[in-house]
């Protein structure tokens, strides 16, 4: 593992996905445009649904971005946890009808552990898919994921009402027992516990099949045109990569943290922090 700046962590994903021959969409306005469904903009993909329901073609369908994000479905965790944000970057990588699985688990484990990018130790990587997600699994063994680091949730599968949907992957960074104090381990992931020790970083929606109403998951059709969509958390990986404790005291909030201190003649401490 390497220290990078959150610039570097933003120019190493761009770069890495702009070689495999992303185009990298600059980020949006988190005021939408022409999308009177959201408020602001809550997800790297919120601004690329253009693409995805066929309103716009891209000129590539090889998309990648870093895009600011509000959001507002998780606001309770906001000043409870250390990596919650209401205001955070999501680094996106997108296929529109390209490639899918059999690409970007592998890129995914590259980029991560290969010492040219991220460098994260692979035996601190846990990833969790879905139990019928057989492939997704098989591929990160092979990409060099250990099997015992694999962990299969049912709530592995994002759908969002009617439309595209599918099973997702999501990648964990175990931060060691320090921030285990019960000494619970993996099952901290394979109970879904609240927890500081396994950090998600990352998650890939396979997004293969059609979601009905009154049509069970078993039965939705696949569609025509398989996507990829996958989101990761600038602050969290920034957190990871420069060991902070929590995210507000990376390179994105510690230093307006120390001028509010010096303005303010506040302490940053116990009572003075964010947890």
């Amino acid at each position: 593992m390497k220290y990078l700046t959150a610039q570097q962590i933003r120019e190493t994903w761009l770069n890495f996905f702009k070689e495999r021959g992303h185009a990298i969409e600059p980020g949006a306005s988190l005021i939408p445009h022409n999308d009177p469904s959201l408020l602001w903009i809550n997800a790297g993909v919120a601004a690329l649904k253009k693409y995805f329901d066929g309103s716009e073609i891209p000129e590539c369908k090889r998309i990648t971005n870093v895009q600011k994000c509000i959001r507002t479905n998780d606001i309770d965790n906001v000043g409870r946890t250390a990596r919650h944000q209401t205001f955070f970057e999501m680094l996106g990588n997108f296929s529109i009808g390209d490639y899918f699985r059999k690409e970007i688990v592998p890129w995914a484990f590259e980029i991560l552990t290969s010492e040219k990018y991220f460098s994260l130790d692979k035996e601190k990587i846990y990833v969790t898919y879905h139990p019928d997600d057989l492939e997704t699994r098989d591929l990160w063994i092979k990409a060099g994921l250990k099997e015992d680091h694999l962990i299969p949730l049912e709530g592995n599968f994002w759908q969002i009402g009617e439309g595209p949907c599918g099973p997702n992957t999501e990648v964990f960074f175990d931060r060691g027992e320090k921030y285990d104090p019960q000494h619970i381990g993996v099952d901290l992931l394979r109970k879904d516990l609240d927890n500081d020790r396994y950090i998600e970083i990352w998650g890939i929606v396979f997004s293969q099949f059609n979601a009905v109403n009154g049509v069970e998951r078993k039965d939705y059709k696949e569609l025509p045109h398989k996507n990829i969509d996958t989101g990761a958390g600038l602050e969290r990986i920034a957190c990871v990569l420069q060991n902070t404790e929590t995210n507000f005291e990376t390179d994105l909030f510690y230093p307006l943290i120390l001028k509010t201190k010096e303005l303010c003649n506040v302490p940053y401490d116990e009572t003075h922090h964010m947890p």
